[in-house]
């Protein structure tokens, strides 16, 4: 009798324990944004858990082990990737099975993260949208456009979400940094008429570094500007740098995109659909590939000296030349793409500098204008900033010509003239190249 009273009181103590061992979810809290959704759960413990993807319909599935939980998983806010949160038979008496139902294919990344402030244990969900909708799409349809195509600039704020990057030693996060700088270069960018910029992270999310490229090539950007900060083992390194991509990767990645026929459209349009001989279009696409490619790295270079004349106003220079590297952000063929190195986060002078807002404001500055001093050179064919390049008239100043006649002879205003040329006086030199616009 008495054996049975003990077997009965340590049944219930395991029976307790169990219990109370249980994690729980407590809220769940869903954000959407233009390009991803976040989903947040409130769990009583550090959750513990698995997931996978389901297609046709497209879903997310998560199971949460030793986890018992009833609490409602209503959306008040989803957003349009998001369909519904639901509960769904679990893999085993003990866990809790979640089912996220997706209007289409997302990028998924799951991280926990540890209570902090009034927040107690928080599993995060983030869902990056293969389809983000609202996003503008890009008119290559000259004949039905009301006006030239703006130029797109692809910004990638490099790490993000359980990639934090480099730690400073004050324990500033690189992916922060990153951000914080892509979304003040996005809105310089947006304010200029004819250009226009779209991000590969506009939020606390994981992209795959060879992800990044592909967002800028489904917005058919004209170029990719990949911004991150350095770090070294020992504090002492510091200063900007740029990258392109080195020619040994740049071989490789031509092998590898022959490899795969079935991407050749992406490089021949029409053509591909026209051309039923593999061999024809497998030559065809080696010759597009390797204009595409040699033109994307010439630009690049261009570019990146542009980027360290204008960052050398600004802050020390770790490289005084541009530098080539194997980054896979750079692969893409046929998008000119830069890798910057603003800084040395693990330097604490330059991680200070990194996290002053103004500062940030002047890398941007500096970003926008060694774009803008590209493209006026050499714009995008059907760009807008093609189309004034080809109205604009230049004149060689001779003797006895002065501002006011010159404005005369092509019928514009004299500080039309000057703000075309960045003048601040009135006087002109014989043998100076002005620019007489076109009003």
């Amino acid at each position: 009798m008495l054996r049975d009273k003990l077997l009965l009181i340590i049944s219930l103590c395991l029976l307790t324990f169990n219990v109370s061992a249980a994690n729980d979810i407590n809220n769940m809290r869903v954000w959407p944004s233009e390009g991803s959704t976040r989903v947040v759960f409130d769990l009583k413990s550090v959750p513990e858990f698995t997931y996978f993807t389901l297609r046709n319909p497209d879903r997310l599935v998560i199971d949460l082990a030793t986890t018992q939980s009833d609490t409602p998983l209503d959306i008040d806010k989803q957003g349009s990737l998001l369909k519904r949160v639901r509960y769904s038979t679990p893999k085993d008496d003990g866990s809790t099975r979640i089912v996220l139902e997706l209007n289409r294919k997302a990028e998924t990344a799951l991280f926990a993260i540890p209570p902090a402030e009034d927040k107690g244990h928080r599993l995060v969900v983030d869902l990056v949208d293969s389809a983000p909708s609202g996003e503008p799409g890009v008119v290559l349809d000259m004949n039905q456009s009301s006006r030239d195509r703006d130029i797109i600039v692809a910004i990638d704020a490099g790490h993000g979400g359980k990639d934090p990057g480099s730690i400073g030693p004050a324990g500033s996060f690189e992916k922060n940094i990153t951000l914080s700088i892509a979304k003040m270069l996005e809105s310089r960018i947006n304010a200029e008429v004819g250009m226009r910029a779209v991000m590969t992270r506009s939020g606390d999310y994981y992209i795959s570094p060879n992800g990044r490229p592909e967002v800028a090539r489904k917005h058919k950007a004209d170029l990719l500007i990949s911004i991150h900060a350095d770090a070294f083992s020992q504090p002492q390194p510091r200063g900007a740098s740029v990258w392109v991509l080195s020619m040994r990767r740049a071989d490789s990645e031509l092998g590898r995109w022959l490899e795969k026929s079935e991407r050749h459209s992406e490089l021949l349009g029409g053509a591909a659909e026209v051309i039923s001989d593999n061999a024809s279009e497998r030559y065809l696409a080696e010759t597009i590939l390797g204009l595409s490619m040699d033109h994307s790295m010439s630009t690049s270079y261009d570019l990146s000296k542009k980027v360290i004349s204008e960052l050398k106003g600004i802050t020390r220079l770790h490289k005084r030349a541009p530098q080539a590297a194997s980054f896979a952000v750079l692969t893409a063929p046929d998008i000119p793409s830069i890798l910057v190195e603003v800084g040395f986060i693990s330097n604490p002078q330059e991680e200070k500098n990194l996290n002053w807002s103004k500062y940030r404001q002047q890398l941007a500055d500096a970003l926008l204008g060694a774009t803008k001093r590209y493209f006026r050179q050499t714009p995008p064919d059907g760009t807008l900033w093609a189309s004034i390049k080809s109205e604009t008239r230049t004149h060689k100043v001779r003797s006895g010509e002065s501002l006011s006649l010159l404005a005369q002879r092509y019928n514009v205003k004299v500080s039309s003239i000057k703000a075309a040329n960045n003048l601040n006086s009135d006087m002109v030199r014989i043998g100076q190249v002005l620019t007489i616009p076109s009003t």
